[in-house]
């Protein structure tokens, strides 16, 4: 294939993928089937591989993920994203609509009213019709830039269609995790004997926030736009910027109206009270604007929010049931978590069957009893959660309930830390959940990343006596994997491919995948980095481990009770004999130089020499600090071939350094 077949080729998958995912995504129209969808996915990023410089920055590979930013960096608003002033009522209303009367002088406003969306706020700055830069709203005044995660979300457009859009605009909006996105998560963790996340606004801001990309493009986030903002806009009214979204794009939900009375407005809310529990995401209020962007401009602000906007939070939903029985659930650490089993209600919208009790503090707190008439109540209108009892219908000669003592998987006596409202199981040795959960987190993405296992197969290995802890995996025979159920020749082969590629997986997410207490992917980088083996860690005293930076007492306390376990020592020195690796490649936290400390770069375009990621290595390699996008805070631009004529002339208007390729070469040489 020559250049000119490959860059033809690459054009027309992206044109067609471009359309597949819109109509998909924004109008519920399955144009080709799942199939043929990531085939032809497949072979744009095959191409796109063999091509780099074909590769665009809108290309429909950035769904896929696959960027790994270890640090967010902090951005200054162009237009500060203000909290609003909420109500619980109507009352409320007509005083806000009188203010908004004696404000503007005149009777003649209108209001557009919109559903609060209980998602992740989120700001997208688009360049030339290019999106360039996605932004957390962090304080208000300044954000976490996240592009790289929001460029996997498919209802963000990369590239707007032909329009009359400005040349640089902005767009608010809110992402979120769909309910059916997040119960179907939610299942995967129960049955992993993990602790259920909390709700999906909380799971959405994570996500956003998750080092890996390609892990936030699983979770399936989206996004509902909802403000135009610019200083070249020529719409006159908040309805007008929405129609503009919609016609460029934009993911706007279709449940606004434009109500010219506050006695419409209110009518608006209470039609939506009910009807929005059929929504796909979950919302807790109306948002009421005054429609006329002059109007707004003369209304003006307070010190924390806009004086011609408000927001109307519906009441939480709360009803009564009966309390059946309680379950206690193991994680993969051992905590225990209470949950309640309920006579099912219909609560929000959704039958609820099971609410939190969260510790054993909750419990004697609401005084329950088995078969207690308890009041459910969605928290934010999310997860059901116990907040009472109705004690008028209460059984008599009825106990309270007793926290269990034993593990209800393995009968071992819990134990419960002082200062922690949590009890643990600590048989960590024999627990089954445990074992099969740490097991699942062992062979994870960001652990040791054996992909052609999953918690099915785990619980195949367990059952069947092959695996009781990770070491475990390293001894297993084609012979054993063949008797179970639904294994063949090739899938025998994958699964034993993985287990050993496992063995070159980096001592620093080695740390990470033995499922120590608190230490998470960061704190094992720095372990790994300031210790240099896991012999060294694991003869470390107090001292040693509190001296490492960002290490407190609790991990250094967490590390120490973890290596003092024998059975923690013989699992550790049989993975050293399966071949893991055991010492860190000090040259993964090294720079070569100091050339470049204090200072920030953005790199862009395609290069003769090396590759984008190459040159940015070389920067991080040699002290310098890597930027997403051109702004006052950045030093020097290295512009390769092909770069966006905006962030060229941004630099050129900042006043920052422009670099060619050799020129930066020659500065870190």
């Amino acid at each position: 294939m020559t250049r000119e077949q490959a860059q033809e080729k690459i054009d027309q998958l992206s044109q067609k993928l471009h359309y597949y995912n819109e109509q998909y995504y924004m109008h519920d129209n399955s144009v080709v089937s799942d199939y043929e969808f990531d085939q032809q996915l497949a072979e744009l990023i095959k191409l796109e591989e063999e091509w780099p410089d074909f590769k665009k920055p809108d290309s429909p590979t950035q769904r896929v993920g696959g960027t790994i930013t270890k640090e967010f960096e902090t951005v200054t608003h162009r237009y500060p994203m203000l909290s609003l002033g909420n109500t619980y009522s109507q009352e409320d209303l007509r005083d806000f609509d009188k203010r908004v009367e004696k404000g503007l002088g005149t009777e003649d406003y209108e209001y557009f009213c919109e559903l609060k969306f209980d998602g992740v706020a989120i700001s997208l700055s688009y360049e030339d019709g290019y999106l360039i830069r996605a932004v957390t709203r962090g304080d208000g005044s300044k954000g976490d830039d996240i592009t790289a995660n929001a460029k996997t979300i498919r209802t963000i457009p990369l590239r707007l269609r032909e329009g009359d859009y400005p040349g640089i605009f902005e767009v608010r909006g809110e992402v979120f995790m769909p309910v059916a996105v997040f119960n179907e998560l939610n299942t995967q963790r129960v049955n992993n004997g993990e602790v259920p996340l909390a709700n999906p606004r909380n799971t959405a801001s994570g996500t956003l926030k998750m080092q890996d990309s390609s892990i936030v493009a699983s979770r399936k986030l989206d996004c509902f736009l909802y403000s135009l903002m610019g200083d070249e806009l020529q719409q006159e009214s908040h309805a007008a910027c929405i129609e503009s979204l919609i016609a460029w794009g934009f993911n706007v939900s279709d449940t606004y109206k434009k109500c010219s009375t506050i006695e419409e407005v209110i009518a608006y809310i209470d039609e939506w009270e009910e009807k929005r529990k059929s929504l796909p995401l979950d919302t807790d209020g109306i948002v009421i604007k005054v429609n006329s962007l002059n109007q707004q401009e003369e209304l003006g602000f307070t010190a924390k929010s806009p004086r011609w906007a408000i927001a109307y939070k519906y009441k939480a939903e709360s009803t009564s049931t009966r309390l059946n029985s309680i379950t206690y659930q193991v994680g993969r650490t051992g905590a225990i978590t209470p949950v309640a089993n309920l006579e099912p209600v219909t609560l929000a919208g959704t039958v609820v069957k099971r609410a939190s009790l969260h510790n054993a503090n909750e419990i004697e707190r609401l005084g329950l009893h088995i078969g207690d008439h308890v009041f459910v109540e969605k928290g934010g209108e999310i997860i059901p959660k116990v907040t009472g009892v109705d004690e008028a219908h209460r059984a008599e000669n009825v106990a309270p309930v007793q926290y269990i003592t034993h593990c209800p998987e393995c009968s071992t006596e819990l134990i419960r830390q002082e200062g922690e409202a949590v009890h643990y199981c600590p048989n960590q040795s024999s627990c089954p959940p445990q074992i099969k959960g740490r097991i699942a987190h062992y062979i994870s993405r960001n652990a040791m990343d054996i992909d052609s296992m999953g918690e099915q197969t785990i619980a195949l290995l367990y059952d069947n006596g092959l695996v009781r802890d990770m070491a475990d995996l390293y001894t297993l025979k084609a012979d054993d994997i063949l008797a179970l159920e639904g294994f063949k020749e090739l899938s025998t082969q994958n699964l034993l491919q993985g287990i050993e590629a496992s063995k070159a997986i980096p001592f620093q997410r080695l740390l990470f995948a033995l499922g120590i207490r608190y230490v998470g992917r960061t704190v094992a980088e720095k372990l790994a980095e300031h210790f240099g083996s896991m012999e060294k860690l694991a003869q470390a005293s107090m001292e040693e481990l509190i001296a490492v930076p960002e290490i407190g007492e609790r991990i250094a306390a967490s590390l120490k009770e973890y290596f003092e376990q024998p059975e923690n020592q013989r699992l550790v020195e049989r993975l050293k004999e399966a071949g893991l690796q055991m010492e860190a490649d000090q040259s993964a936290f090294e720079n070569a130089s100091e050339l470049l400390e204090g200072k920030s770069f953005v790199v862009s375009g395609v290069f003769a020499q090396f590759s984008r990621d190459e040159i940015k290595a070389a920067v991080k390699q040699n002290g310098g600090k890597l930027l997403s996008s051109v702004s006052g805070n950045t030093d020097y631009l290295i512009a390769g071939d092909k770069m966006g004529p905006a962030k060229l002339e941004k630099a050129e208007k900042l006043g920052v350094t422009i670099l060619s390729e050799e020129e930066f070469i020659n500065m870190i040489q």
